[in-house]
C-alpha cells in the first residue's frame, strides 16, 4: 500500500532519499569547522603586522599549510551545502532553481580552488 498520491507517482515525486546524508554531511563539516576556526583565528592575529616574508616562512611549515587547506575545503563545503539548503527551500521555479544550484556549486568550487591555489603558491615558496 502507498502513500503517494497519484499524481506524484505520475510526476515521480517522492524522497530523493538523499536527506540525511545532506543533513550529516553539513553536521560534519560544521564540527570540523569548530576546531579549524578556532585555528585560522589564531593564526591570523598571531600574524597581524607581518611582512610577505613573515608569512610565507609560516607557511612554509607543512603543518600550517594543511591546516589551513583543510580549514578552507571544510568552510568552502559548509558554506556550499548550506546555500544549497536555502535555494532549494526559497527558490521555487524549476529553471531558477537549477540555475542557482549550479551557480552556488561553481561559486563555492571558485572560492576554493583560489584559496588552495593561494596556500599552496605561498607554502612551496613562489
Amino acid at each position: 500500500m502507498s502513500m503517494r498520491t497519484p499524481l506524484s507517482k505520475v510526476r515521480g515525486l517522492g524522497s530523493a532519499k538523499s536527506g540525511t546524508e545532506h543533513f550529516w554531511h553539513q553536521r560534519l563539516t560544521a564540527i570540523a569547522n569548530i576546531p579549524l576556526v578556532i585555528f585560522l583565528a589564531w593564526f591570523c592575529v598571531s600574524k597581524v603586522g607581518a611582512d610577505r616574508a613573515e608569512m610565507a616562512e609560516a607557511l612554509a611549515n607543512p603543518l600550517v599549510a594543511l591546516m589551513l587547506v583543510f580549514t578552507i575545503i571544510s568552510i568552502t563545503w559548509h558554506m556550499r551545502l548550506g546555500m544549497q539548503v536555502v535555494i532549494e527551500d526559497y527558490i521555487h521555479g524549476e529553471g531558477s532553481k537549477l540555475i542557482c544550484l549550479l551557480g552556488n556549486t561553481f561559486f563555492s568550487l571558485a572560492v576554493a580552488l583560489t584559496g588552495l591555489f593561494a596556500v599552496l603558491k605561498i607554502s612551496f615558496g613562489g
